[in-house]
C-alpha cells in the first residue's frame, strides 16, 4: 500500500474510533433493581389458605416463589439476591430505584412498618454486595402515608437517610434528609462520572402535598445547577429516580407527573442533554425506554424504565393483563463517557419455578438488548433505531412487547396495543403524546376502513365470478 493510502486508511480509522460511543473507552457493569414490594404477610396467609395482604380481595395461584396477583414474598427477594451474587458478584454499583413497601391500604401500614420494610432490604442488599456503593432512590410507596412525600423534612427521611448512611456522603445527607435527592461522584479514581438520585415522587400526580408548589424542595433549581457545574466540570451524569415523566404505556393517556412538573423535567433534559449520558428509572414494574429529542427533532437522550422484581398484577382500571415476571438487570457501560453499551435483563418464570422442587430456581437470561434488537450499543440513536423498527417490523415490536412484561403476556400486540406503546416511548411531552395517539389511531381506523373495503371488493368479483 503506498503511504498516502495508509494515511487514509489510519485516518479513517481515528475518525471511526472517535464517531463510536465507548470506543476504547474502560467498560464496567452495574446492577439496576427496582420494585421490589416485599410483602411480609404472604407466607403465613397462604400457609392459611388465605390470599396474601396485597391480592386484595383477588385470588390466583400461589406458591413458595410467589404469586401473580401478590407482591413480592421474602423466598423471592433472596432468590433474586442470589442471582445477582452469582451472575454479577462485584459491580461497579448498584441502583436501586424504590417502592419496598406492598400494594396494601394505607391503614394496614404505618411509619414503623415502613420503615421496618426499608430496613430490611436494605440489610439484603448490603448482605448481598457488602463492598458496593449502592445508589439508592425512594419510591412513592417508600413513605406513609403512600405518594405523599412532602418537598420538606420529614422523619421518614431522616430515618432512611440513618439507614443508608454507608452509602451516602457526608455532603448528600443534608440534602437527603431536606428532600430526599442527592448527587455524587461516581467511585474510582480520576472518573468523569456523577451520579444524580432525584425524588421524582414530588412530581406525582398522586402526591397531594406539593400539588400547589412550583418547585418542591427547589429540587429543580438544584438540578439545573448540578448538571450546570458538570458541564463545566466536564462531567457526564446518570440521571436516577423512581417515578418517571411521560405516559404509562400499558393504560392510553396515563401520565405520571402533573403536567406542569413534566414540562419542566423534559426542559431540563433537553437543555442539559450533553451532559446527561442515560436516565433509570422504575415504578411501571415494566420494561420499557422513553425517548427524549430536540427541538429540530433529534434523538438526544433515552430513559430506561426497568422491569420491576415484584410479579404482582396492577389493579389500575383499564390495565389488561398487567402482571409480570420477576427481573433483574445488568447495564454494560463505558467508564470514562458513562455511554451504556449494553443490557441483560435477568427473570423468573414464576409458574415455571413454583412446579419445580429447587432450592433456588434458576433466574434466566431473557435477552441482551444489542443482539436482540441488532444495534450496536444503547445509545440514544440506537434505542431511536430500536422504536422505528418496532413501528415498522411487526417481529421487533412483538419482541419488545414480550420482553415488557418479562415474557410473561405474550399475547400478539394488536394495532391498539402498539399505538398505546410506541407513543408512550417516542413522546414524553403531553401534547405531543395525545397527537401521536390521535394520529396513529386515525391512521389505523382508516387503514382498516380501506380494508373492510378492498375485502368487500374481492367478495364481489369472486361473487361475479362464481355467476
Amino acid at each position: 500500500m503506498q503511504p498516502m493510502g495508509q494515511l487514509v486508511v489510519l485516518l479513517l480509522l481515528c475518525l471511526l474510533a472517535v464517531a463510536l460511543p465507548g470506543a476504547g473507552g474502560r467498560s464496567g457493569r452495574f446492577w439496576h433493581i427496582t420494585d421490589l414490594h416485599w410483602d411480609p404477610g404472604y407466607e403465613a396467609a397462604v400457609a392459611a389458605g388465605r390470599p396474601c395482604p396485597s391480592a386484595g380481595d383477588r385470588s390466583g395461584p400461589a406458591g413458595p416463589w410467589g404469586s401473580y396477583v401478590c407482591d413480592s414474598p421474602w423466598n423471592l427477594l433472596r432468590s433474586a439476591a442470589r442471582a445477582m451474587r452469582d451472575r454479577l458478584a462485584t459491580p461497579d454499583f448498584v441502583l436501586w430505584t424504590g417502592d419496598d413497601t406492598p400494594h396494601v391500604p394505607n391503614e394496614q401500614l404505618g411509619e414503623e412498618k415502613v420503615l421496618h420494610i426499608i430496613a430490611n432490604l436494605t440489610s439484603l442488599i448490603k448482605e448481598t454486595f457488602p463492598d458496593t456503593k449502592v445508589y439508592a432512590a425512594m419510591g412513592n410507596h417508600d413513605f406513609h402515608p403512600k405518594s405523599q412525600l412532602p418537598g420538606k423534612g420529614h422523619r421518614i427521611y431522616n430515618r432512611t437517610a440513618e439507614l443508608w448512611r454507608p452509602w451516602l456522603s457526608d455532603a448528600s445527607l443534608p440534602l437527603f434528609r431536606a428532600g430526599a435527592f442527592y448527587s455524587e461522584k461516581l467511585p474510582g479514581p480520576g472518573t468523569r462520572g456523577r451520579m444524580v438520585v432525584l425524588n421524582t415522587n414530588l412530581y406525582y400526580d398522586q402526591n397531594n402535598e406539593t400539588a400547589a408548589e412550583e418547585d418542591p424542595a427547589g429540587q429543580f433549581q438544584w438540578l439545573e445547577e448540578i448538571l450546570t457545574n458538570a458541564s463545566r466540570a466536564d462531567e457526564m451524569v446518570y440521571i436516577v429516580g423512581h417515578v418517571p415523566p411521560g405516559f404509562f404505556e400499558k393504560k392510553r393517556g396515563k401520565p405520571w407527573f402533573r403536567r406542569g412538573f413534566n414540562e419542566r423535567y423534559l426542559g431540563i433534559v433537553q437543555k442539559h442533554h450533553r451532559v446527561i449520558a442515560a436516565q433509570f428509572f422504575g415504578h411501571h414494574h415494566t420494561d420499557s425506554f422513553r425517548m427524549f429529542y430536540s427541538s429540530t427533532g433529534a434523538p438526544i437522550n433515552v430513559m430506561f424504565l426497568a422491569p420491576g422484581v415484584t410479579p404482582w398484577k396492577t389493579t389500575l382500571p383499564g390495565v389488561s393483563n398487567g402482571a409480570n415476571n420477576p427481573a433483574i438487570r445488568v447495564v454494560d457501560y463505558d467508564q470514562d463517557t458513562l455511554q451504556v453499551l449494553d443490557m441483560v435483563t435477568y427473570y423468573l418464570n414464576l409458574t415455571h419455578a413454583n412446579t419445580m422442587e429447587e432450592e433456588f430456581p434458576v433466574w434466566e437470561e431473557e435477552y441482551r438488548l444489542t443482539e436482540a434488537f441488532q444495534v450496536p450499543d444503547a445509545s440514544a440513536h440506537s434505542m431511536q433505531m430500536v422504536l422505528e423498527r418496532s413501528w415498522r417490523v411487526p417481529y421487533y415490536l412483538q419482541l419488545y412487547y414480550e420482553f415488557n412484561s418479562a415474557r410473561y403476556d405474550l399475547e400478539p400486540c394488536d394495532q391498539e396495543c402498539r399505538v398505546d406503546h410506541l407513543c408512550a416511548i417516542r413522546e414524553v411531552d403531553f401534547t405531543k403524546y395525545n397527537e401521536c395517539v390521535k394520529t396513529n389511531s386515525s391512521a389505523s381506523a382508516a387503514s382498516s376502513v380501506w380494508l373492510l373495503v378492498f375485502c368487500m371488493f374481492l367478495t364481489f368479483l369472486s361473487s361475479q365470478r362464481a355467476l
